[in-house]
């Protein structure tokens, strides 16, 4: 995770944590996991504020939220204190063993990483998986050079070929560019499964 944006994370986590749950719900989120996800253990990557953490737990999808901020780590088990956090950030994610879940959602996440990182990220997220276990991955589109927001957080601004080839030895679902209903940002969505028997270099 970029330095700058950790700790913007961690200086802010009420009020990020606060603005995200006055979005709307990602409601296509929701539709797409329901039509995609397995019964199984689930991992959220990234779990902010936990709202997408607790969902797929009420909704069949037993889930472990993880997040490199301990302040946003703090907001999360506050709110709902029945689902589990842990701490890990990307790329290696410290911690978490590879083939641990059935479905891992990462929602607008590795645009914070650098574009070097974005493939051994994207590597690690599939290694994490079960062999035939669903990759449910989003980042926020930025054109042609990174940028900072107000707050210092990195959007890298990265090809997406990055995601591609780290995913070359998964089978590819959907892939598309869209508007988010909840944010109004471009976001990139991609949804993958891991090959049956299949293990992810890093």
């Amino acid at each position: 995770m970029d330095p700058q944006t950790l700790k913007a994370y961690d200086a802010q986590s009420q009020q990020f944590a606060d603005d995200w749950h006055s979005q709307l719900a990602g409601v296509d989120l929701q539709e797409l996991v329901r039509r995609y996800f397995l019964p199984g253990p689930t991992a959220d990557i990234g779990c902010g504020s936990g709202r997408d953490t607790a969902w797929l737990s009420a909704n069949g999808f037993p889930a472990v939220g993880f997040d490199p901020s301990e302040a946003l780590l703090a907001e999360a088990r506050r709110r709902y204190p029945e689902v589990r956090f842990q701490k890990a950030a990307l790329p290696e994610l410290d911690g978490v063993a590879d083939g641990s879940f059935k479905n891992l959602l990462c929602e607008t996440v590795i645009m914070h990483l650098e574009a070097a990182l974005v493939g051994p990220a994207v590597r690690k997220l599939l290694a994490i998986l079960q062999s035939g276990g669903i990759l449910y991955l989003t980042w926020r589109v930025t054109e042609n050079t990174d940028r900072r927001d107000e707050h210092g957080r990195l959007y890298s601004a990265f090809d997406p070929r990055l995601v591609r080839d780290a995913l070359s030895t998964a089978e590819i679902l959907l892939d598309e560019e869209k508007i988010s209903a909840s944010s109004g940002k471009k976001i990139h969505r991609t949804i993958a499964r891991k090959t049956v028997g299949s293990t992810a270099a890093r």
